[in-house]
């Protein structure tokens, strides 16, 4: 058997055949449950969305990833954008967030490279470059790459999508970033996980990969269990987040998410297929919920990563 089996050869396959595949070593993991794979490999992040509404300086939210117990951050470009705009160094931000023991595992961008107008989609990839180097500055390595600009409108056809998903990886090439094709439940396009699924393996691209969300896969209406099609190497950062029954799916947004643990969500067995799955990334605790942007940053960002956390050890104990 070939030492080398490619991204689209596992996205195709089955959990259960991806995982017994995985299990032969030709990509250095064994047929141990996920309880034996998980924990000390997964890492847990802060999306600083969570607090969003404490409209606090990129600095403060930092220091309050670090002193609630993340091991990374993923802040927003507009963040990095401010600090820069003020006069501030990026190289001593990123500086502060090492010596903090942070890594930048994502940031969050809003570049139209999808859409269908090839001048606005020309002026997306600079604003994607432009972003990208405002992450590399910080020392982080990838950003999401949702379908901003194409999330109304008409269906696009996903072999065309790969093929703009392959020119924005070839500009992450340049920047050293790698933009993660993220799944938006609310969107026309890239709305459910078998799109982003195909846009990855079409991309033909060494990099391609996704960024699934909690709340995003309900949105959109697929079902959890997609996920045991998908090899858990394609998913470096997973969005972290619950839902509560009620609103319905039709009228549920943004701003009904809830911490890990505090909804309906079926956490658990998701969490098995992704580690079962491959999976050894990065769960980025990402919230919009009004009401914990009334109380106190620090609180809120610890009470996350505790339920977190918790949510993963139930799955994998």
């Amino acid at each position: 058997m070939s030492s080398f089996i490619d991204r689209r050869h596992l996205l195709s396959m089955s959990g259960a055949a991806a995982f017994a595949t995985l299990g032969t070593g030709l990509i250095g993991h064994t047929t141990a449950s996920a309880a034996d794979q998980s924990t000390p490999k997964l890492r847990y992040c802060f999306n600083t969305s969570t607090i969003r509404g404490q409209n606090l300086p990129i600095e403060q939210e930092v220091e309050i990833a670090a002193k609630a117990g993340y091991t990374g951050i993923e802040p927003w470009i507009s963040k990095i954008q401010d600090y820069k705009d003020s006069g501030k160094s990026l190289h001593d931000l990123g500086k502060r967030i090492a010596d903090l023991g942070l890594k930048v595992e994502s940031a969050i961008g809003f570049a139209q490279w999808i859409v269908d107008d090839p001048e606005k989609r020309k002026a997306g990839l600079e604003t994607a470059k432009r972003d990208m180097d405002l992450v590399a500055s910080i020392g982080g390595t990838r950003i999401a790459a949702p379908p901003a600009g194409a999330t109304n409108g008409p269906k696009l056809d996903l072999l065309e999508v790969a093929q703009r998903y392959n020119a924005l990886l070839q500009v992450g090439d340049a920047a050293g970033v790698v933009p993660e094709l993220e799944l938006w439940g609310f969107s026309t396009n890239l709305n459910r996980l078998g799109e982003v699924a195909m846009v990855v393996t079409e991309a033909n691209h060494p990099s391609a990969c996704m960024m699934p969300d909690v709340y995003h896969i309900y949105k959109g209406g697929s079902s959890f269990s997609g996920l045991e099609a998908i090899s858990g190497h394609v998913i470096p950062v997973f969005h972290m987040n619950d839902y509560p029954a009620e609103p319905p799916r039709e009228k549920i947004n943004d701003s009904a998410r809830v911490f890990p643990g505090d909804g309906v969500a079926p956490l658990k067995s998701m969490i098995q297929t992704l580690v079962g799955n491959g999976f050894s990334g990065v769960f980025s605790l990402e919230l919009f919920n009004p009401e914990y942007w009334k109380r106190d940053a620090l609180e809120v960002a610890k009470e996350g990563l505790d339920k977190m956390k918790a949510s993963v050890e139930s799955a994998l104990s």
